[in-house]
């Protein structure tokens, strides 16, 4: 004879499965790294340093 199985524990393993293996594939596709997130605030800094310094006072409008 064969064991007798809980198909509602099945079907939650195979559905908790199925999320980690999405998770994994999201985590590949949208995440990004310490390194990565570091660069692209730096680029923001520089970006925004740049526009300030070719900013007119009031005064200097011509």
């Amino acid at each position: 004879m064969s064991d007798v199985v809980n198909l509602n524990r099945f079907r939650k393993r195979a559905a908790k499965e199925s999320a980690a293996k999405q998770a994994d594939a999201n985590r590949a596709r949208f995440g990004r790294s310490k390194s990565e997130r570091a660069q692209e605030q730096q680029r923001v800094e520089r970006a925004r340093e740049l526009l300030d310094q070719h900013r007119l006072s009031d005064g200097e409008a011509s």
